[in-house]
């Protein structure tokens, strides 16, 4: 536990740099990789937008004067929120995996859209978004989506280490 105490006592500063190495590693799959993000890849991306947002007011907060009470309650709602994050992308991975069947708007119907489907585009017709019961990308068995509640997992629990930590400090 002592190799995590400076992680533990910035834990904050930690869960927003956290979301947003996780916001910019989708960002570049997306960019970069051409992987285009289905409905559950967005969702994903939304709690991770959260933790960013919270994080950031929560070393605001506890800063004040008067208010350092609400370290332990900070650190058990990001806890919270990460384990909201694995929770969405285990429900992604598993819908990728077909253990269950994913919202309907995403099912995987028909092919790829390619640049050339533009002007049908422009003509009216629908594009089907991309599907999210189809992992885009695997390694060493596990989907990005896979990954990320790995991630979140174990970012949920260094945020109860934090807490413990918080906790024996008062």
């Amino acid at each position: 536990m002592t190799a995590l105490r400076p992680f533990l006592d910035r834990w904050r500063l930690c869960a927003a740099l956290v979301a947003a190495a996780m916001l910019a590693t989708a960002h570049a799959f997306e960019r970069l990789g051409g992987l285009a993000p289905c409905s559950l890849c967005l969702r994903q991306r939304e709690v991770y937008w959260v933790i960013l947002g919270l994080s950031l007011g929560f070393m605001i907060l506890v800063r004040r004067p008067g208010e350092p009470r609400w370290r332990e309650a900070t650190c058990w709602i990001l806890g919270v929120l990460f384990l909201l994050s694995a929770t969405v992308a285990a429900y992604h991975a598993g819908a990728e995996w077909k253990f269950w069947p994913g919202p309907a708007a995403c099912a995987s119907v028909g092919a790829a859209v390619s640049a050339t489907d533009l002007s049908a585009f422009l003509d009216g017709a629908r594009i089907q978004p991309p599907a999210c019961d189809q992992a885009p990308w695997v390694f060493a068995g596990l989907s990005m989506a896979g990954w990320n509640a790995l991630a979140s997992l174990m970012f949920a629990g260094v945020s109860v280490l934090a807490t413990i930590r918080e906790r024996g400090k008062r």
